[in-house]
């Protein structure tokens, strides 16, 4: 069973930008970088977040983690490094996959868009 699409809640989250969104590019068969789209042919984004918990009153601020966020389009203009965001309809799922007998899995990103930190 894969869960795919799950909504997650960043809210309790300060998420900023490390690496500015950019389109995200994908090898084909041929070792030539082209341009991931969806079913629909519609470009996909990337934009890298360093997301770290808030702390609650007298709680210990825990170490944040770097996490890759597909962007489902183009989240325009400002939104460079060191910008703080939300995510628009952010969701998770988990994927797996085997390649020459080794196993591999994690949980992948995905927003409709950002929006400026309140």
């Amino acid at each position: 069973m894969t869960l795919k699409n799950i909504p997650a809640n960043m809210n309790g989250y300060k998420l900023m930008i490390t690496e500015a969104p950019a389109m995200k590019m994908r090898e084909n068969e041929n070792g030539v970088a082209e341009p991931v789209t969806d079913r629909q042919g519609v470009n996909q984004f990337v934009v890298s977040l360093f997301a770290k918990r808030r702390p609650g009153p007298g709680e210990f601020a825990e170490k944040g983690e770097e996490i890759k966020v597909t962007l489902t389009a183009d989240p325009g203009e400002g939104f460079e490094e060191g910008t703080y965001v939300q995510l628009v309809d952010a969701t998770m799922s988990h994927w797996q996959n085997e390649r020459n007998g080794r196993f591999s899995s994690g949980i992948s990103f995905r927003a409709n868009g950002l929006t400026p930190a309140a």
